[in-house]
């Protein structure tokens, strides 16, 4: 088997590697070339995932395996990990440890991809923790700033205790059917079907949606994302609620769905409650928030719900629908919350030092001060509430539908009210979105128009291309997604 199809983890480790050593042997002032060399990487890797969309390939012993689904989520994580470098190219230009920053946000996205390629419990398991390692860092990267610390140290205790959750329930299974081999697993709950619906077996799923649900933000589990996205510096918080959130969706879309088949009907049921509860928990305390990074933080949360009710009916349109919101929620979250990070700047720039700089006075005028800026909220915002054209809009319609077909065919009520809700919670977001929109385009500026820096714009316009481009023209992405759904159910 050709190690081809890895070229993109091989590319990214070894330049990780390669830029440590640069740090160690160059001076401060020639390391702001690192940033460039690292978009350079993930370029390169992002072309050759795109040209092997459909490769299919199994390595290490079927410890890895390179399929649709893996690959769309490794298009994601790419994605975002290249906005964020481009927009740090900007945001940590004057910081002498450049080298330890894009090392470690390389790290982070070969440990997202592992997480998307494993085809083994303990495989998905080091790339959680490869991911998980180098964002805790990275959340922290700002030693001066206490909030940025403290973020950084609640991320890393409540990660670690979903890591623990996590280990147990793969713990469990690996008990119950002695192989961490996902195929395997699938054989043996096929073959056992009276342990697949065992007491312990039913433990170790509750445990593995504890584990994934932290990682995914979803409520009860959600509680370190709000105060780890707001203290963290603003183009990480884009990582972590772009990019490395999306690892627990793929780990619950192998495991919960194409292993823990037997019983499917339990994770539905817990899906619905957690889907139902997190988006309506994360819309109704987002209107209250003034700070804008944690009201984007409480919409992600609410995003997360939307996303998960690709679990609750489990049809390649569900999935699909899911995959696609995912690959949505990472465009326009890394946009908005790099757009902050401009904000940030322009706050800074007018007195170095001010305190709060994503609050929402700072956003009056926006549209006067920075028009790029405020026009790619402007348009970020419309996708997170579902308004099309946009990849919000094209990833709720095809999920929603896809459950409304499903409550129609099964003539179930429950599955209908669930539409229902999401579709108001839509409505309701639509409030916190307008009024930061009021505050850009209605209400005087703050201070005098200002020079957005390029890197920043770069980054903000190619996620509103993407943003826009997606519900422009879905055929090519809803076509990924659905072979992605494809493998997940093993059609």
């Amino acid at each position: 088997m050709s190690y081809s199809l890895l070229a993109p983890e091989i590319i990214l480790t070894i330049l990780g590697l390669v830029i440590i050593l640069i740090g160690l042997l160059t001076k401060d002032e020639s390391k702001n070339m690192i940033g460039y060399l690292s978009a350079a990487g993930l370029i390169a890797s992002l072309v050759y995932v795109l040209g092997n969309i459909n490769g299919m390939g199994t390595f290490f012993y079927n410890a890895l395996v390179i399929d649709p689904l893996s690959q769309i989520f490794k298009l994601i994580f790419l994605v975002v990990s290249l906005l964020v470098v481009i927009a740090s190219i900007s945001y940590f230009k004057d910081n002498r440890n450049q080298d330890e920053y894009y090392a470690l946000i390389l790290l982070s996205t070969v440990g997202m991809m592992v997480v998307a390629s494993a085809n083994d419990l303990v495989t998905l398991f080091v790339g959680f923790e490869l991911a998980s390692m180098s964002t805790y860092v990275l959340a922290g990267f700002e030693k001066r700033n206490p909030a940025s610390l403290e973020a950084a140290l609640k991320y890393f205790i409540i990660g670690s205790l979903s890591s623990a959750l996590m280990l147990f329930g793969m713990s469990l299974v690996y008990g119950i059917t002695g192989s961490t081999n996902i195929p395997a697993i699938i054989a043996y709950f096929k073959t056992n079907p009276l342990f697949a619906t065992s007491s312990l077996d039913i433990i170790a799923m509750i445990f593995l949606i504890a584990g994934f649900g932290f990682k995914m933000a979803l409520v009860p589990f959600h509680m370190w994302a709000p105060d780890t996205y707001e203290g963290s510096p603003t183009v990480v918080s884009s990582l972590l609620a772009a990019g490395s959130k999306k690892m627990g969706f793929v780990a619950a879309f192998r495991v919960l769905v194409l292993a823990l088949v037997a019983i499917r009907m339990d994770v539905q049921m817990a899906f619905a409650i957690l889907a139902v509860i997190t988006m309506t928990y994360g819309n109704i305390v987002a209107i209250s928030q003034r700070s804008i990074k944690r009201m984007l933080a409480y919409s992600s949360i609410a995003q997360a719900g939307y996303i998960a009710l690709a679990f609750v009916v489990t049809t390649q349109m569900s999935i699909a629908g899911g995959v696609l919101l995912a690959l949505g929620h990472a465009l326009m979250k890394s946009g908005a919350f790099i757009a902050v990070a401009v904000v940030g700047y322009m706050v800074l720039s007018d007195n170095r030092n001010a305190k709060n700089t994503d609050d929402l006075d700072n956003f009056a005028g926006l549209g006067k001060r920075a028009p790029i800026t405020a026009f790619s909220l402007f348009v970020f915002f419309l996708a997170l509430a579902g308004i099309p054209p946009s990849a919000g809009f094209i990833g709720k319609f095809v999920l929603f539908y896809s459950i409304t077909i499903e409550a129609v065919a099964q003539a179930s009520n429950w599955l209908l009210f669930i539409v229902i809700i999401a579709i108001l919670n839509s409505a309701l977001s639509i409030y916190y979105y307008a009024r930061v929109i009021r505050y850009m385009y209605v209400l005087p500026p703050v201070g005098e128009k200002i020079k957005e820096p390029a890197p920043y714009v770069i980054a903000i316009l190619l996620a509103v291309i993407g943003t826009i481009g997606v519900g422009i023209y879905p055929e090519p992405f809803i076509r990924m997604a659905m072979n992605a759904a494809s493998v997940v159910l093993g059609v």
